[in-house]
This record gives structure tokens, C-alpha cells and sequence, in this order.
């Protein structure tokens, strides 16, 4: 029987499991419904000379949502999002109230319902013992992001047993506490920014993730910012240890050098690193070492960010640019489409139990990103969503989408095509949160 599909996304080369090919891609209440045929849609899509992308599941944001949402709230942040291409976000607990119990989850997760404008999942953080079962219930994805330096070891090794307990992820900022409060006596009195690398230092992440891989067999390591942290997961892997990692574009590019130019505009935890760490990331990005890209999108205010290097606050925008430079760095075979779509989309599902999301093919949901990958530009903040409203990445060039589907409907072509409210919670999908198996990474 010939099926009246909703939409049919005509002429385009769609990156799909089986390869990349010229293909029409037809969605029925919002999954893709077939691939190929001759069929009949109630609107179609024309996406001749386009490449078309599973959308990206970017599990590292700071929407700022509840707290300081005049640096960004959900329908900024989603927004952002999707003009990136980033159909998922993974949002984290360091929110105002902070989210560690049912109550302050409950709290974001209707914030979110109300203004997000792509699918989101939100993640919940350790306070005291008995909070990881509670949030695990309430639809927590992951727990983390856990500051390590927060922490002392005993307590993070609880942390973590209660999480295991739990049949939960947890996903760790690797950065111990002991060596930056050493580092940071020595050097309070200095403010030349490239000071706050020298503070928290690789070796500082790499103690943390020994740590962490002793007191756990299954864990995810959030922005992976040095060679050692690398290496040592690397080790860790051929060993068995079921542990994941993610890397931000800002760690790949930029280093110690670009203080020079943009200040404490470029603090981050962790910081910059040196052209060594780049050029290693980049190569555990390439051979899979490094699973995944997330943007840890964390804006502040330029007047913030305007601040002495110890008093500013660290974070920088990045949800709406991960897509177009690592397009730009495909063009320029920094790393091969295939890898990027599996480090930006089927990895990420993987890892975090999407079932629904990930790739082009029957049966999933139709996040779809079109690119014309001919279509260069400039980034500038005056053209970007964040109400962070700069960018550490001004003038430097990407490759923007020309439109982003989430499930079957265009939320962004240029402009904002659906009302605040439109994303939807993915937590009540991960079953195995609620049962207790435990992911494959």
C-alpha cells in the first residue's frame, strides 16, 4: 500500500550507516520511514547539491537555566543550538539552584520543557550520599559533570559508588584539587593570563583521571584537554575499562599562544594547553581514542569576562560554532567526515543510550542537518543566538547549515520556524536508568 508520507527531503547526499549517497529521505510522524523510492509527501524538501547529516548530540552545555539567564537560558541556548546544526543537548547541574536532588531537576526540566526548542536531556550532580538514586529517577541522562577538585578522594570515591550503585554514568571534569591549590599559592600574585595554565596544569588532569579510572570501570571524561589525559585513557581502553572521553573545539584550537590576543576572554577548566596537546587531541579525535566532541558551551558577559584573570569567570560560548568549524576542519583534513559524524552523532547515542538518535536510517528520529558545504563565512558574534553575544572564534570561518530538522520539522532555516517548547525530554527514553543496565561505551 503506498504510504502519504509528511515530508520527503529530495536530491540530497545523506551521510546514512551503509555509506554516503545520493538519496530522498521520507519521514512520517517524525522518523525517517524509508530511504529511497518513489513516494508521495505533503511537503517536500528540495536538497539537491546539499549534504545532508544526522543532527549532533552535543553532551556538554551550560544553559545558565535557572540562575544567571542573562548570560543564556533555554530558549537561547536552544536556539543556538539549533542554528549549529545540534538537534540534542546534554545540559549540566552547575545551574542556580545547582541540579542534586528531584526537586531542583523537576525545577529545569520544566524551565526546559517551556523553552527549548531541540531535544534536550539534563544531567544531575552529587550532594550528599542517597541524592544519585533519587535524580537517576527523576531522568537524570548522566551524573556530572563531578568536579574532581570539588571533591576529596574519599568522598569521590563514594560519589562514584553511589553512582555505580545506581546503574548510572558518571561523567567526570578531571582536574585534581591538591596540585591547582598548590600551583595557585605559588602563583596568586601574578595576572598575565597564560598564569592560569600554568595553575592548573596537565598534571593536575592527569592525576585526576588515574584516580577516577582506579575507583570505577565505567566512566566518561569530560573535555580532554592534555596528551597525558589522553594517553592515559588510551591505556586504559586496551586494558578494558569501559571509559569514554570527549575533547572541545577549543581545545583543539587554540593553546597557551592565543592569550596573547584575546586574554582572559579564553579562560576555560581546563585551560589551554600547548600546540603538543593540540596536535595530540587532534590525532585521539582522528583514531577514535577520543569518542566524542562536545562544545561545553559555558557563556559569560564580555564585561565578565573583562576581568582580572583570577576573578573572571572561566568558561567560553561554543554550541552554535562545534558543527561549522569541524566542518571546516573536514575541509581541511584536519579529520574525515565519517569520524566527525560519528564523534558528533552515533558515538554520542551510543554512549548515552539514545536509542532514537544518531544516523540516517529507518525507524530513528528525523534529526536531519542540510549543508552546503560550498557556503563558507565568517563567524562573527552579531550573527550568532548565544546571549553571551561574542565569540572566541570572531572572523575565523565555518560552514553554517542551511536548515536543521528535528524529528521531521525544520526548527531553524535562517530563522526560528518553531515556538519555544517545541524540544522535547529525552530521559524517560533511556530505560536502562530506570532498570539499572548498564550502558556500552
Amino acid at each position: 500500500m503506498d504510504i502519504n508520507y509528511d515530508l520527503g527531503v529530495l536530491n540530497g547526499r545523506a551521510f546514512t550507516p551503509t555509506g554516503h549517497k545520493t538519496i530522498d529521505i521520507w519521514i512520517k510522524d517524525g522518523r525517517i520511514a524509508a530511504l529511497g523510492g518513489s513516494h508521495r509527501a505533503e511537503e517536500k524538501i528540495n536538497a539537491k547539491g546539499m549534504l545532508i547529516l544526522p543532527g549532533a548530540i552535543d553532551a556538554h552545555v551550560h544553559f545558565r537555566d535557572p540562575g544567571p539567564t542573562h548570560k543564556e537560558d533555554w530558549s537561547s541556548g536552544s536556539l543556538s543550538a539549533a542554528a549549529g546544526g545540534v538537534t540534542t543537548v546534554f545540559d549540566q547541574p552547575n545551574t542556580d539552584p545547582r541540579t542534586v536532588d528531584a526537586g531542583s531537576f523537576e525545577l529545569k526540566l520544566e524551565l526546559a520543557r517551556h523553552r527549548s526548542v531541540v531535544d534536550f536531556c539534563i544531567n544531575g550532580g552529587p550532594k550528599n550520599p542517597g541524592n544519585i538514586e533519587e535524580l537517576v529517577c527523576a531522568g537524570a541522562a548522566a551524573i556530572g559533570e563531578i568536579f574532581t577538585y570539588e571533591h576529596s578522594d574519599r568522598r569521590l570515591q563514594e560519589i562514584l559508588a553511589e553512582v555505580r550503585d545506581a546503574g548510572a554514568l558518571p561523567t567526570i571534569h578531571a582536574e585534581d584539587g591538591q596540585i591547582i591549590r598548590e600551583k595557585m599559592g605559588h602563583l596568586k600574585n601574578m595576572h598575565e593570563p597564560d598564569v592560569y595554565s600554568q595553575a592548573r596544569t596537565p598534571l593536575a588532569e592527569g592525576a585526576a583521571i588515574e584516580k577516577v579510572l582506579a575507583w570505577s570501570d565505567r566512566l566518561h571524561i569530560c573535555h580532554l584537554s592534555t596528551a597525558l589525559g589522553l594517553e592515559l585513557v588510551r591505556e586504559a581502553k586496551a586494558g578494558g575499562k569501559k571509559v569514554s572521553a570527549e575533547v572541545a573545539p577549543h581545545h583543539l584550537l587554540f593553546n597557551v599562544k592565543d592569550y596573547r590576543k584575546q586574554g582572559t576572554f579564553l579562560k576555560m577548566n581546563p585551560p589551554l594547553r600547548g600546540q603538543a596537546d593540540n596536535d595530540a587531541l587532534w590525532a585521539g579525535l582522528r583514531d577514535g581514542t577520543i569518542d566524542i566532541l562536545a562544545s561545553d558551551h559555558a557563556p559569560h558577559l564580555p564585561e565578565e569576562k573583562r576581568d582580572d584573570i583570577w576573578e573572571a569567570p572561566a568558561g567560553v560560548p561554543g554550541v552554535e560554532t562545534m558543527l561549522p568549524l569541524m566542518l571546516m576542519a573536514v575541509k581541511k583534513n584536519l579529520i574525515g567526515l565519517e569520524r566527525l559524524v560519528d564523534a558528533l552523532a552515533a558515538k554520542p547515542a551510543k554512549i548515552f543510550q539514545l536509542a532514537s538518535k544518531g544516523s540516517i536510517e529507518m525507524g530513528k528520529d528525523a534529526d536531519l542537518v542540510i549543508v552546503d558545504t560550498k557556503s563558507v563565512r565568517e563567524i562573527r558574534a552579531d550573527r550568532l543566538h548565544s546571549r553571551a553575544d561574542w565569540t572566541p572564534y570572531e572572523g575565523r570561518e565555518g560552514i553554517f547549515p542551511q536548515m536543521t530538522l528535528v524529528r521531521g520539522t525544520v526548527v531553524y532555516d535562517g530563522d526560528l520556524e518553531v515556538r519555544p517548547g517545541f524540544g522535547r525530554f529525552l530521559g524517560n527514553a533511556k530505560g536502562f536508568m530506570r532498570t539499572g543496565t548498564k550502558s556500552e561505551v
